[in-house]
């Protein structure tokens, strides 16, 4: 960090820096800054609160990942930092190694055994931790966006650290621009962050606000890239598709059919003749009594019909193709959908790990990185301390940990990985003995200079 200071006060303080990025999307900066997804209340509106597809997936998404049990714990000294590395190195040349157990090597820090109660026992007097999370997640797969506001006194103690933690509403969030910043140095231009809701404005400080953003590759000249992409937004058309089906067989339902007209045949139905028919319909539907029902003509009738029965129009094989659509751009599976295209058992599991791996762990380490940054950082008594979503409890990835077991058994006793290394990647406290630092073969404890001598130099 004083590295990075000093570098930053070099360029604040250098007057022949120029910062062609801020000159190219800033230069007509105004204090005002707008999101080229201007419309993110739809996302909730007609997305998460009226398409059970959308609603299920986000749900067993946010789920699965308040299911990841979660810990506060020291960081360790750079030492053992360093046996991570060397241990990543040996899991990338081993091809057998699982993609999973390669992320858990990638993402692995060198933690201490004992964990520490979360900075406050509850984030804010209406959720625990789990409801914290889970609803930030939603507003993340929704929106885009994240924002927490950090409740922090002014005074005593505690001045300018966080007390209490509450997560904003994405879709009514905007991000202010400092009127008067300079353009052509490395200065943070965000001013302050807005929240409007029914006509009411409510404004909260810059150092008040963490905002978690997923990767947006639209770039504007009002700050559109300051802003989260929603992952709805690729696939909304399927989103109103299915709305738009659902709506279609509603209405097939409430008509008691498919829509056409009651014709005489062989002759036109005078005025009141059709009037007749009609109120006759008409009263036959709104009638319980069994009776009702029995209507005669004095006319030879037909019905011809006029639009496509929810069959010949496929519908839901389309709501299929569209559900699938929603799933791939969460990163979620139809398989784990409980529809009759899920597949078996082993299906399911394989379906399970794979988004575990590919969508819910990377999500974990987004909103574990924003939380170690953005809060434990301004708590002097969480210094050197840090977030941990441990996924490798989750039952779904003890088959890799099992591989990755009796791999790491073979590379200790072929002399590749030390003992303490091993412990360590299975996330075993490491021993102060320094035997356990040196690399073994086989069963004894053995350097590996000395398993290489002749037999008669080991008797000797």
């Amino acid at each position: 960090m004083g590295i990075f200071q000093s570098v930053s006060n070099f360029f604040s303080g250098n007057k022949e820096i120029q910062n062609k990025f801020n000159q190219t999307f800033f230069f007509g900066l105004n204090g005002y800054t707008s999101n080229d997804d201007t419309n993110l209340t739809k996302y909730i509106d007609e997305g998460y609160n009226i398409n059970g597809d959308v609603f299920s997936i986000v749900n067993q998404m946010t789920n699965k990942l308040v299911s990841i049990p979660y810990y506060i714990k020291d960081i360790e000294d750079e030492q053992a930092n360093q046996k991570a590395n060397r241990l990543l190195k040996a899991v990338n040349y081993n091809p057998n190694i699982s993609q999973q157990v390669r992320i858990n090597s990638l993402q692995n820090k060198a933690l201490s055994e004992s964990d520490y109660p979360m900075p406050f026992d509850a984030p804010n007097p209406n959720q625990d931790w789990n409801e914290f999370f889970k609803l930030s997640y939603v507003f993340l797969i929704l929106t885009g966006n994240v924002y927490w506001y950090k409740l922090k006194p002014e005074n005593g103690l505690n001045a300018g650290e966080p007390i209490q933690l509450y997560c904003l509403p994405s879709h009514l969030m905007e991000i202010k621009l400092k009127k008067d910043a300079n353009l052509l140095g490395i200065e943070d231009l965000i001013d302050h962050f807005e929240m409007t809701n029914y006509n009411y404005l409510t404004q909260f400080k810059r150092d008040e606000v963490v905002h978690i953003s997923i990767d947006n590759p639209n770039y504007g000249i009002s700050g559109e890239q300051l802003y989260g992409q929603s992952r709805l937004r690729a696939v909304w058309s399927s989103v109103l598709a299915i709305n738009k089906g659902h709506d279609l067989n509603l209405e097939v339902l409430k008509n008691a059919g498919v829509f056409g007209f009651i014709h005489a045949k062989g002759q036109s139905l005078t005025d009141p003749q059709a009037k007749g028919i009609k109120d006759r319909l008409l009263q036959s539907r709104s009638s319980s009594e069994d009776l009702s029902n029995i209507m005669g003509s004095s006319a030879e009738l037909g019905f011809t019909r006029i639009s496509l029965t929810t069959d010949e129009l496929k519908t839901f094989e389309h709501l299929k193709y569209n559900q699938k659509q929603i799933c791939n751009a969460l990163g979620w599976t139809d398989a784990l959908m409980n529809n009759d295209d899920g597949g078996k058992y082993d299906k399911q599991v394989s379906e399970l790990k794979r988004v575990l791996t590919n969508t819910i762990i990377p999500d974990a380490k987004i909103i574990e990185r924003a939380f170690n940054v953005g809060v434990l950082d301004e708590i002097k008594a969480y210094k050197g301390k840090t977030l941990h979503f441990d996924y490798k409890e989750l039952p779904e990835l003890q088959d890799d940990l099992e591989t990755l077991s009796k791999w790491i058994g073979e590379t200790i006793d072929k002399g590749i990985m030390t003992r303490n290394e091993g412990r360590f990647a299975m996330r075993l406290p490491v021993s102060d003995d320094p035997l356990m630092d040196e690399y073994t073969v086989k069963n004894d404890i053995m350097t590996l200079e000395q398993a290489m001598l002749p037999n008669d130099d080991i008797n000797l």
